[in-house]
């Protein structure tokens, strides 16, 4: 019964054993081309905002080696990417990078990082018009090939540039499936609830929501209604105060990339590494547990010789087994490696100060504190327009410290 069992055993280990051996690296990883449409109507040209990525730090897998500083720098990094595919179609309007989920574009599209390193990258990509219809809501993953980081490719294009290449014709492919009106009355949508931000008491009737969230348009104000014509302006403040912080997304991109970039060759390196360390260990101890076995099972035999020989398979398994765990622990040394090389990859964003008819605005924080304060400074001057309160009374709800973020500065003289 004993031998039987140890037999079973036996087999269990060799196939445990034989799987320990298999390892892979990819050698080549392709590319897809983004595609294009031959003609779009101006009035069917859908914005596209691209929010920061969430990080993923709170549902990151415990076995998973996750670096919070590098994760919030992808978090700001991988969405300008996304964005610059998107826009290389040739397909919409204007694409932007968008400090959060909440912005109110055409087509919003947000992110989670589920996992990444230098040698796999796995997004969920959602991505939802204004209306709320869903366009993608699927998780992308890719892995760098083994020649990723070599100088000449990494010159031209990102290690992972295939994911955000089928994010960005999996939309065009969405957006294939709309009628043209469909397209007109989502930029509709989009406008009506900007102008509900600004002015819920005028525009709160234009638009119907379902218990899904879903908007649909019930009646559409004039174009020459006077109030539309100040939300539009509004609204065209607001682009460009976006259009700035592109400015902020591109530079620190092309900042990030050479330090970024070297960090992902060496995860790879790393994540190589971690592999044959973890397959070399899982080896050993296989071997090892089947040596003791082997000498369990010889204790069972008649002749002192094969009791001794049993005897010498046992010590000898139990050290083969503990050099495995000692590999294994090897591994800690990496992880103390890329958890230094982490710590150089954060930022700070400067102050703003935003100039005004009559007055400066300072705006403090990070991108995202900044644009609250202004959205807020936008409400103020529409509510100035239009001679409501300067206040709105959500605002008085405000946090003493958030509401003292911006500052203002009266003019010199």
């Amino acid at each position: 019964m004993i031998g039987a069992t140890l037999r079973g055993a036996g087999w269990l280990l060799t196939g445990l054993l034989l799987s320990a051996c298999v390892s892979e690296t990819v050698t080549r990883t392709a590319v897809p081309r983004v595609h294009t449409l031959e003609h779009v109507e101006e009035h069917q040209l859908l914005d596209v905002g691209v929010a920061i990525f969430d990080p993923g730090l709170s549902d990151a897998d415990e076995e998973e080696l996750v670096y919070p500083e590098v994760r919030r720098a992808e978090a700001h990094y991988q969405p300008w990417l996304l964005a610059e595919a998107i826009q290389s179609s040739a397909s919409w309007g204007a694409v932007r990078v968008v400090p959060d989920q909440q912005q109110i574009s055409d087509l919003l599209v947000t992110g989670t990082i589920l996992n990444s390193h230098g040698e796999k990258l796995k997004l969920h990509i959602v991505a939802r018009d204004a209306s709320g219809r869903v366009w993608l809501d699927r998780e992308y993953e890719s892995v760098a090939s083994r020649y990723s980081y070599s100088a000449h490719v990494r010159s031209y294009q990102d290690p992972f540039q295939s994911i955000y290449n089928n994010v960005a014709n999996d939309l065009l492919s969405a957006r294939q499936k709309l009628r043209p009106e469909q397209l007109v009355e989502i930029r509709s949508i989009s406008e009506l609830r900007f102008a509900q931000s600004m002015s819920p008491e005028a525009f709160g009737e234009h638009l119907a929501v379902d218990g899904k969230g879903n908007y649909r348009v019930q009646r559409l104000p004039a174009e020459e209604d006077p109030m539309l014509s100040r939300v539009r302006r509004i609204r065209e403040r607001d682009y460009l105060y976006i259009d700035t912080l592109q400015a902020y997304y591109s530079s620190y991109q092309s900042q990030m990339t050479a330090p970024y970039q070297e960090w992902r060759k060496m995860t790879y390196e790393e994540a190589v590494a971690l592999r044959e360390l973890r397959r070399e260990s899982l080896v050993k101890m296989v071997a090892g547990a089947g040596m003791v076995l082997a000498g369990i099972a010889a204790q069972d035999g008649d002749a002192r010789s094969t009791r001794t020989a049993g005897q010498v398979g046992i010590m000898g398994g139990a050290m083969v087994f503990k050099s495995g765990l000692q590999a294994r622990s090897e591994t800690d040394i990496h992880i103390q490696a890329l958890e230094e090389l982490g710590l150089s990859l954060e930022t700070a964003v400067a102050p703003q100060v935003i100039e005004l008819e009559n007055r400066s605005i300072t705006l403090t924080g990070n991108v995202q504190d900044q644009y609250r304060q202004w959205q807020q400074l936008l409400r103020e001057i529409y509510a100035t327009e239009v001679g409501l309160p300067s206040e709105p009374e959500d605002a008085k709800q405000v946090a003493p410290d958030e509401a003292t973020a911006a500052d203002e500065q009266a003019p010199a003289g």
